[in-house]
């Protein structure tokens, strides 16, 4: 679950990691308010307006802009509420922005230069270790900077079961060329930094650019947070910040069905019982000149309801041409099941304008393409892969 920048920003400064500080804004007047409020607790006066949606790049789509007054503030909040936002992490149409965060200007003058640093928390997979990723090149895209200068990125891998050492923070700290009070304030920051990763439970933080201030202060000027959605059960509070206008609509029906979905990108519909199976159907669908317009386990109870249900959702993409159901008779029968499409096609009336290929196979595999072939249904039985295959490749041609 990704969460919005300021909701980042929130959590971040929950478990004492110092943030650029700012308030939500879902109008223009609201932006306003919050400018002043932010120039009475902070002597702010300047202020960055922020685009809030779950994407990076939002500089360079025209979603983040510096303010200068309280005038400039409220035009632009107006221009960004509203808008169509495209950004290289969006889809094509964009995502449209509800809210923008009005921040403090943390760039102000100074005895040194302000500077910026790159810094994330994550997973390594490889290892099974948890890792912070960081680089000097704070502020740039880190693909770029793996791309064109790969020996500016620094890693430090932490063992889950020992947890993050002071030696760690240190060497972070110094490979980032910092000394004096910014070196302390830095080994604090990292510190804070990945309690926080740990104890929510997150599958990522991703903090660019951290900021060293031009009075040494160290600080996350952005966030980028995802949780682990499996761990969502021991973190009520964090399940609730949840943003359904950010997510896929189709998959947040499939979720609030029972049903694990996931939308692609592909021309053939994917019904699977097991995660499995689903991986092994969309190859074929690959193989067979196709390709997967979206993953989806329907779990162990595939009778005419829940068949139903999901067909309705595949259907919802206007790009499917073909619907392959792929079941493994295990823990329910294929009879079951093959009654529970006959029904569910029946229910559906006119709503199916693609062919359907329904591979059963396992206990009363025969028994269900019998019923599949007698049901008079505009339905294409199979028992076996290659055959299932073969029938997906006709359709499409």
């Amino acid at each position: 679950m990704n969460l919005h920048e300021y909701q980042g920003k929130e959590l971040l400064n929950s478990f004492g990691v110092r943030i650029q500080r700012g308030i939500v804004a879902d109008n223009h007047k609201k932006a306003v308010e919050a400018a002043k409020q932010l120039a009475t607790e902070t002597g702010t006066g300047w202020w960055v307006v922020k685009a809030q949606i779950h994407a990076g790049g939002r500089g360079k789509g025209g979603g983040v802009k510096l303010a200068k007054s309280l005038e400039q503030v409220e035009s632009i909040s107006e221009d960004i509420i509203g808008m169509m936002l495209k950004t290289p992490q969006t889809p094509p149409q964009g995502k449209k922005v509800s809210q923008v965060l009005v921040a403090e200007d943390v760039y102000y003058p100074g005895d040194n230069e302000p500077e910026e640093y790159y810094m994330s928390v994550l997973l390594n997979r490889a290892t099974g270790k948890n890792m912070i990723m960081y680089s000097t090149e704070g502020g740039m895209d880190i693909e770029t900077v793996a791309e064109e200068t790969p020996h500016l990125i620094f890693t430090e891998e932490i063992d889950p079961l020992i947890g993050l050492q002071g030696f760690q923070a240190r060497k972070i700290a110094f490979n980032l060329g910092l000394s004096g009070g910014a070196l302390k304030e830095m080994i604090k920051f990292v510190s804070s930094l990945y309690t926080a990763f740990v104890e929510s439970d997150s599958s990522l933080f991703e903090i660019n650019p951290v900021l060293k201030t031009s009075d040494d202060k160290i600080l996350a000027v952005d966030s980028k947070v995802t949780l682990d959605d499996n761990a969502l059960f021991r973190h009520k509070d964090l399940a609730e910040l949840r943003d359904l206008r950010e997510e896929n609509e189709i998959e947040v029906e499939a979720n609030a069905a029972g049903l694990n979905y996931v939308d692609l990108d592909g021309n053939v519909g994917c019904m699977v019982n097991g995660a499995g199976l689903a991986m092994g159907t969309m190859d074929l669908i690959k193989q067979s000149g196709g390709e997967p317009a979206n993953f989806l386990d329907v779990g162990g109870t595939a009778d005419a309801k829940r068949v139903e249900t999901a067909f309705r959702i595949i259907l919802k993409d206007d790009n499917v041409k073909a619907i392959l159901v792929n079941i493994f008779g295990g823990i329910v029968r294929c009879d079951r099941v093959a009654q529970g499409v006959i029904d569910a096609y029946k229910n559906m009336g006119d709503a199916i304008k693609v062919p359907i290929i329904v591979r059963l196979q396992g206990t009363n595999a025969i028994e269900a393409k019998q019923l599949i072939d007698d049901s008079g249904l505009d339905v294409i039985s199979a028992t076996e892969f290659q055959e299932a295959a073969d029938k997906v490749q006709e359709v499409l041609a």
